[in-house]
């Protein structure tokens, strides 16, 4: 140990790199991807990594795994088989509440420990929004305990989040570092975890099961139901009423020559949902549209409120929809819901720079924003993470603004391309990718890549459409920070800190303690760098660390990559982001119901971990 207690120039280097990410991290002057691409930068300017290793990290396992994670989900989906499962998980629940959370919370978890979180809960919000349409369940009550199923399940398999894809290359890593006459590290297999994800999952069923009504109270919670096409919940929530109708304009009317714009900002404009002009109808028209004699408008809101406008502007009202039936049928278009996730492009700008209109053919109708809804020129609010945004559009367009993932879409809409008929296959192929990721002798990202190929050459997916599945910022920010781990090994920074970490130590200190200790020191670090870095720079001390206080180092690494992802209280967590806008859950609220649930995450970890090793 006498080397590693010499700080060298190299270590200075890497700790100081290591301050700067977290730094970096903690601002958010910079994108997170971006901040992990100047790391791998500096890491090769200064030499801490060599030229032709510094890329290596695109090619890992790890990111070929967590990008073929991210295909076999979106293959899944294709082919409807979440809805199918709500379907099943409603007539199983027999209107029963309890039952109904339970059931769906199970389901949800035991499908992370082969997705990722973030496109597990992506998937389920369709799905709860449609529970809750159809039970008058508040998603407050449904959306945390899911998220918490999630994060749960990700810890059953090897693929299950992103921490535990990358362990294994951390493990391989630290052996080229070890000192000589220790036992090599192996690589964990696919089911290694199994026994703490499922007393997680277990722990976190039972905790919303017993506890659930007094954690997640009911006082203003019903403000965040969110169900599917319901006019009367749109009509509550948002103000936004009443039916559509069809004005004419005459050659006497005031809007002749206005743009669709101008009309819009009238003070007692309704909704202008559609325009017809000449021979051509288009729903979401653009603003800049001219309105001219003859144009037809479909218009939304109370019956009284556009006879008013139609008789103050000489417009002929019709309740019947003559031009635009078949536009406004329930199953083509209609009002949806959407949430802006922390990787969204559309954070910081508002609908006009967006262009919402006339690129998306999205109509932006209002904001949903901590429990406040935004109405009033609306189109000039800049957006932010979190934000609910109601949209009127074409269900297919829709399903298009929605593939760029900029927002989640939380209403169930008819989708475009589902392929129900590949179910069977697609199901057969993933059962036989589990299967081959089973056999030790293959490893885990070439038995995913085999499901992958399976799912491309039977047509469940097309190319594009795995393409569009993977979520680059995230392969992107692995691939750039694993270096980092290698070069907190390579230069003896990760044992200088293990070292003298031990030396403050009280003598006959417990191993276990000392892993609680870790476990902690690691979920803070996640609130703050994410939980891929709080891996990569954690997992290499923790190493050091268990090999100076005669602990096993795979048992401490391994509580390290399940602690990474123990943040069920802040917006940190991209899964947790992605439900607070629509249950309405304030920073109080999270910190309230998950702050316990963490504790008792590295408490079931720490345990299960030294009964298995």
């Amino acid at each position: 140990m006498e080397n590693a207690l010499t700080l060298t120039g190299d270590m200075q280097l890497v700790l100081g790199l290591t301050v700067l990410t977290m730094l970096l991290f903690l601002f958010e002057r910079l994108r997170a991807d971006v901040v992990a691409l100047v790391v791998l930068v500096l890491l090769g300017l200064t030499g801490l990594v060599a030229p032709e290793d510094l890329f290596n990290g695109f090619s890992g396992n790890a990111v070929i795994s967590l990008i073929a994670t991210m295909i076999l989900g979106a293959g899944l989906d294709r082919t409807g088989a979440l809805n199918r499962l709500a379907a099943w998980l409603l007539r199983r629940a027999h209107g029963v509440e309890r039952r109904l959370l339970l059931l769906t919370s199970a389901i949800a978890g035991i499908n992370s420990s082969v997705m990722q979180n973030p496109s597990v809960m992506a998937l389920y919000l369709p799905v709860a929004s449609r529970l809750s349409s159809r039970t008058g369940l508040p998603l407050s009550r449904l959306l945390m305990p899911i998220a918490v199923a999630i994060m749960m399940g990700g810890g059953l398999t090897m693929v299950g989040n992103s921490p535990l894809i990358l362990l294994n290359d951390l493990l391989v890593s630290a052996n080229a570092n070890l000192p000589s006459g220790l036992t090599t590290l192996k690589p964990l297999p696919m089911f290694a975890p199994l026994p703490i994800g499922i007393a997680l999952l277990v722990a976190g069923l039972a905790y919303f099961h017993f506890f659930g009504e007094k954690r997640l109270g009911d006082e203003d919670y019903d403000k965040g139901v969110t169900p599917a096409r319901t006019q009367s919940y749109f009509a509550s929530v948002y103000g936004i009423d009443g039916d559509v109708y069809e004005l004419t304009v005459s050659a006497d009317s005031p809007l002749v020559g206005m743009s669709l714009g101008e009309a819009e900002s009238l003070h007692d404009a309704p909704l202008i949902l559609a325009l017809k002009t000449g021979n051509e109808s288009r729903l979401v028209p653009p603003g800049d549209a001219r309105i001219w004699v003859g144009s037809v408008l479909g218009v939304m809101g109370p019956r009284q409120t556009i006879a008013d406008f139609a008789q103050n502007r000489f417009l002929r009202m019709s309740s019947r929809l003559r031009e635009f039936a078949d536009l406004f049928n329930p199953s083509r278009a209609g009002i949806s819901e959407a949430v802006i996730p922390p990787t969204s492009t559309f954070i910081g700008k508002t609908a006009t720079q967006l262009q919402l209109r006339k690129r998306y053919n999205l109509r932006l109708l209002a904001i949903n924003r901590d429990k406040q809804v935004l109405r009033e020129n609306v189109r000039e609010v800049p957006l932010r993470a979190g934000d609910m945004l109601v949209l009127h559009s074409v269900w297919q367009d829709l399903g298009q603004a929605a593939s760029a993932r900029d927002f989640v879409t939380v209403t169930d809409y008819p989708k475009a391309e589902q392929r129900p008929h590949k179910l069977k296959i697609a199901m057969t192929i993933f059962a036989i990718t589990m299967l081959i990721a089973l056999s030790s002798r293959i490893p885990t990202s070439v038995a995913l890549m085999t499901g992958v190929a399976g799912m491309l050459i039977t047509g469940v997916l097309k190319m594009d459409e795995a393409y569009a599945a993977i979520n680059w910022k995230t392969v992107f920010l692995m691939a750039c920070l694993i270096p980092l781990g290698w070069a907190m090994d390579s230069s003896g920074a990760a044992a200088w800190v293990a070292a003298h970490s031990v030396d403050r130590l009280p003598e006959g200190t417990p191993v276990w303690l000392l892993e609680i200790a870790l476990g902690l020191l690691t979920t803070a670090f996640s609130l703050v760098i994410s939980h891929v870095g709080a891996t990569i720079v954690m997992v290499p001390i923790a190493i050091n660390l268990a090999l100076a206080a005669g602990g096993n180092p795979s048992a401490f690494a391994l509580i390290i990559a399940l602690s990474a992802s123990n943040n069920f209280m802040t917006a940190s967590n991209p899964v947790i982001a992605m439900i607070t806008g629509p249950a309405g859950y304030s920073a109080k609220e999270l910190w309230r119901v998950g702050a316990p649930i963490s504790l008792m995450y590295t408490g079931i970890v720490v345990l299960i971990v030294n009964l298995m090793f």
